[in-house]
């Protein structure tokens, strides 16, 4: 099958504008749709390339840069922030765990009434609340005393060098 230009266009007496044709043949399924690159910067992603050339690694730096504070200020900061998870989470959680083992096991003293229609485990359910600020308050407390002034000094440490 050859393939043949399309006729030249014909103008319209009434517009004065070349008329498309009704026709266009499609083009041949050989021919790429885009010519082929002449640079690899160009390549479109299904295109290949030739495998570019391999890159040097830089040397690493010959002497490593020190860790800010000493290990030991890593080590007191890890542990007094321990301490404090501990502290408030057993304070919570511990009475918490008091309350439910006294419900289960010691059903007469929880049902023992105290006063005005009160009973002992109502009390203890109410107090859960105050018990709760009082493992926040002291969560407070200890990371101001003990945590806050080690993570200030290693941040300190770190920024001199």
């Amino acid at each position: 099958m050859s393939y043949e230009p399309p006729p030249p266009p014909s103008h319209s007496p009434r517009h004065g504008r070349p008329q498309q044709p009704a026709y266009r043949p499609a083009r041949p399924s050989h021919r790429p749709a885009y010519p082929p690159p002449q640079r690899p910067e160009s390549l479109l992603p299904w295109q290949s390339s030739a495998p570019a050339p391999p890159t040097r690694r830089p040397a690493p730096p010959a002497v490593p840069r020190p860790a800010p504070g000493h290990h030991g200020d890593l080590r007191r900061l890890r542990t007094a922030y321990r301490l404090l998870r501990r502290t408030a989470t057993l304070t919570a959680l511990g009475y918490f765990t008091l309350f439910l083992l006294l419900s289960g096991f010691a059903p007469d003293l929880m049902n023992h009434e105290i006063d005005g229609g009160l009973n002992t485990g109502l009390a203890l359910g109410l107090c859960q609340l105050p018990v709760t600020l009082l493992a926040i308050a002291l969560y407070e407390r200890i990371a101001r005393r003990t945590v806050d002034p080690l993570a200030t000094e290693l941040r300190r440490t770190g920024a001199r060098r």
